[in-house]
């Protein structure tokens, strides 16, 4: 622990702790993985419409659509799930089918709810955070722009729901980190100010500079001792951010 670095805070004293969720909480897939998960998830949608619409493709056609599709935007606003199938499958007036589209979103988000796996310390850490006081937030990007009401269930059914609120989405926002924007609303959600709010995350480009530009303290989990954190602070598990935020 960087007892320097608690010993230089000032006044800050941190109330809510916010975290982002893949990767730090839970393990879905890594950055090598997602393409191949990507055609697992377009092929069963294709499949889907085939059998209930009889809707052709043309494989290659789908995967030109979904390079052009799987990029965010510049200036980090949401592109959400909904609007990138329906322009991968030419949807038309379906895509204004809200029930049609959310099981659309669902069948791609399938192959990635099925690789998750809950890190140990995650479910132990929240609950002794949670006992000793702490407010606990969840502020996360999603894949695609995925619906947050499909993540909000992905929560409670592994478990973490129970400790976290508010929980705040990309789609929530309008806006994926590193905007500051995302974590300016979850900020205006518990009413707390900057110095009272620290972010854990895994990812250095998105969970370092997107909560620092709004004056609130980061800490980076790297589990695999592989990461640049970039100045920030620097945690190989959570049981260390217990000790941290206890000598604050």
């Amino acid at each position: 622990m960087d007892e320097g670095w608690a010993a230089g805070r000032g006044d800050r004293r941190v109330r809510v702790i916010l975290f982002d969720l893949g990767g730090t909480l839970v393990e879905y897939y890594k950055a090598s993985e997602f393409h191949a998960i990507l055609d697992d998830a377009l092929l069963d949608i294709q499949t889907f419409l085939f059998e209930k619409l009889a809707i052709t493709f043309d494989e290659v056609t789908v995967g030109k659509r979904a390079d052009e599709e799987n990029r965010e935007s510049g200036d980090n606003r949401v592109r959400p799930l909904e609007g990138r199938l329906a322009a991968i499958f030419q949807l038309g007036d379906l895509a204004e089918e809200h029930a049609f589209m959310m099981n659309l979103c669902k069948r791609f988000l399938n192959p990635i709810l099925a690789k998750s796996h809950v890190f140990e310390d995650t479910l132990p850490v929240l609950d002794e955070l949670k006992n000793l006081g702490f407010r606990l937030g969840i502020v996360s990007n999603t894949p695609w722009g995925s619906p947050g009401i499909l993540w909000r269930e992905e929560l409670g059914r592994v478990g973490i729901a129970k400790y976290v609120n508010p929980i705040v989405l990309d789609r929530d926002a309008g806006w994926r980190k590193p905007a500051g924007q995302i974590f300016q609303h979850a900020m205006d959600i518990v009413k707390a100010q900057p110095k009272e709010c620290m972010y854990v995350g895994d990812d250095p480009r998105w969970d370092i500079a997107g909560p620092r530009a709004v004056g609130m303290d980061a800490v980076l989990v790297d589990r695999s001792g592989s990461r640049n954190a970039r100045g920030a602070l620097a945690i190989n598990d959570l049981h260390e951010l217990v000790k941290l935020v206890t000598v604050i």
